[in-house]
Formats: structure tokens, sequence, C-alpha cells
């Protein structure tokens, strides 16, 4: 089985400042990289560089509100991300299972 994996998606999500944001935001619903930088031990420019790649990768969608943006996940680009994930894991619990197979045959072997 072959999994389509987004790339663009899964380097969003791979960094643990951008997690802690999807997180915060998940949490409160939106979030300004004013509100957001006070919960984290980043700039505000710093909080907006990691959403503006979520936004690039549509984790994120933003809101003009004065003169500051408000950020909320988009959940089905979300969703999505979960279900990539869970069929990464199926495929690499297909791996393992095939190779702990192997495993135990050559061990079979090896007491015969």
């Amino acid at each position: 089985m072959t999994v389509t994996v987004d790339d663009q998606l899964w380097s969003a999500i791979g960094d643990p400042i951008r997690r802690r944001l999807l997180d915060l935001l998940l949490t409160e619903g939106v979030g300004t990289p004013t509100g957001l930088s006070d919960r984290l031990p980043i700039s505000r420019q710093a909080v907006t560089k990691h959403l503006g790649v979520l936004d690039r990768a549509g984790l994120v969608h933003a809101t003009p509100m004065g003169r500051e943006r408000r950020y909320e996940v988009d959940e089905a680009q979300l969703g999505r991300a979960v279900r990539q994930l869970n069929e990464v894991g199926k495929t690499w619990d297909a791996r393992l299972n095939r190779i702990k197979r192997i495993a135990e045959e050559i061990e079979r072997r090896r007491r015969d």
C-alpha cells in the first residue's frame, strides 16, 4: 500500500512551535500573533512567520481584524493530516509485522 503524503503539510506540522500554535488555536478557537506570542517563548514576529507556514499548508486561516489578523485552525485540513498519519501508521505496522514474521521464521529455522 502506498500512502500519498503531503510534504508541505507535514513539514509545517513537524516543527514543535507550530504544533504548539495549533494546540493553542484548537484550545482557544482563534488567536492573534500578539496574543499567541504572549503564551510562547518567541517574539510576535516569529509567531507571525510560523503562522504563515501553517497558513500556506492550509492548516490555519487568517481574517483581518484592525491592525492584527485573527487565525483559526482549518479543521478539514487538520483532519486530512490525521488521516494521512493514520495511513502512514498502518503502512508501517504492516511492514513491522512482516519483519517480525521473517525474524520469527529465521529463528524457528535456526532452532530446527
